[in-house]
């Protein structure tokens, strides 16, 4: 069955994101990086709670050809949604003033200049194969590979070491912080960044430690399915917020320090009774969500390491009905994908990402990937939803320079 989405290769991207460069600016570009967005494999809502995620990175990636200039002129034109242009001044990307994608594509221009270091001014043209608005991070990836090239012009290397690329990670959630206006926590960024082929990484927010897990797929003859559901989602449309501060409620009325507290000082008998003393079910409800969800990434962890994948299939499913039903934050057509895939011989599905719209997964095995998408086909055709895309993803490689 012809439905299934490839990323580029390399070469690919290279030559696309080159050739466009050469047709805008009418030169060659001083190199070329790139940076991959993401799948959450579980984990979600808990980064800006002190949590756990595990996330794997996508071969799907931005790329980025770049040419550092000697005055303070920036030009950047991308091919990302539509050809689109951009120019001024490194002085002009400031939060609350530019577009949505100046705010991405730029963004870290402003952060790193907070540091107070010196932006030069710079050429870059920017192209990309991460579905966008499909909650596979497209804009953490855009950050990531911009990051990376000015770093290079600025003789910074973000590549160095893992402590390198943490902290252009840090430039990069800044960025969409503060010039983008989406209050994300850091699981996108650390997981373009700090990824390695063939593992999902355990991610800390406690203290941005990691822990590279394998992720044997092929082995245990399973596939992992990608499925954007076309809902498009924006974490900058003040539901993710609000369920931030809802969070920040629950931390003030409880008096810790963060959500992660009450998910390690707590026994899972003992759970209910701490979120009796909420005074609304919602908040309730909030705050199980964000606990159950960290105790399922530590088990997650244990199901990969101990080869008990059909656990780890469940404890997906476990997180996104905990993610329907106490954060609220799925939608129509991400339950719709769920269903089916289920149904049709999936160890696990969920919804992955902010929510609201965007992309599921599904855990299965490999020859059954062809009967599950045309089971999610069929019921999008009779919920009358959009027709999915369909991507079969490994855990590719972090973010690099390729020329």
């Amino acid at each position: 069955m012809d439905i299934w989405h490839s990323a580029w290769t390399k070469n690919e991207g290279i030559d696309r994101v080159q050739n466009l460069f050469r047709e805008a600016f009418d030169a060659e570009p001083d190199g070329v990086w790139a940076a991959p967005g993401r799948v959450n494999l579980i984990g979600e809502h808990t980064d800006y709670n002190g949590g756990l995620c595990m996330p794997i990175a996508l071969d799907h990636r931005t790329f980025v050809a770049f040419r550092s200039r000697d005055d303070d002129a920036a030009s950047m034109i991308t091919g990302i949604d539509g050809e689109t242009r951009w120019q001024g001044k490194v002085s002009d990307i400031v939060p609350g003033v530019q577009p949505d994608w100046v705010a991405y594509c730029g963004g870290v221009a402003w952060a790193i200049s907070q540091e107070g270091l010196h932006v030069p001014g710079f050429d870059i043209a920017i192209v990309s194969c991460v579905p966008l608005g499909a909650g596979l991070s497209s804009s953490a990836s855009v950050e990531c590979a911009v990051g990376l090239a000015l770093g290079q012009a600025m003789g910074i290397d973000f590549e160095s070491d893992d402590a390198s690329r943490a902290h252009l990670a840090r430039l990069c959630v800044r960025a969409e912080n503060e010039v983008a206006g989406a209050p994300t926590g850091g699981l996108d960024q650390a997981a373009s960044m700090r990824a390695t082929e063939g593992h999902a990484i355990l991610i800390d927010f406690r203290d941005e430690s990691v822990e590279h897990v394998p992720f044997p797929l092929d082995e245990n003859g399973l596939a992992l399915i990608v499925i954007d559901t076309k809902a498009t989602h924006s974490l900058g449309d003040g539901k993710y917020g609000k369920r931030r501060s809802e969070c920040q409620e629950v931390v003030n009325l409880l008096n810790i320090a963060d959500l992660r507290e009450l998910a390690d000082s707590t026994k899972p008998k003992d759970l209910e009774a701490v979120l009796k003393s909420l005074p609304s079910e919602r908040l309730q409800r909030r705050a199980r969500h964000v606990v159950t969800e960290i105790w399922r990434v530590r088990a997650f962890h244990d199901a990969l390491t101990s080869g008990d994948l059909a656990e780890a299939g469940r404890l997906m499913n476990d997180s996104h009905d905990s993610l329907r039903d106490d954060y609220e934050v799925s939608a129509p057509e991400l339950d719709m994908v769920v269903g089916p895939a289920r149904a049709a011989g999936a160890l696990g599905a969920r919804m992955t990402g902010g929510g609201f719209g965007g992309s599921a997964i599904a855990l299965a095995p490999a020859e059954k990937v062809d009967e599950i998408a045309e089971a999610i086909l069929a019921a999008a055709q009779d919920a009358g939803h959009p027709t999915p895309d369909f991507y079969l993803v490994t855990a590719g490689a972090p973010g690099q320079r390729l020329v």
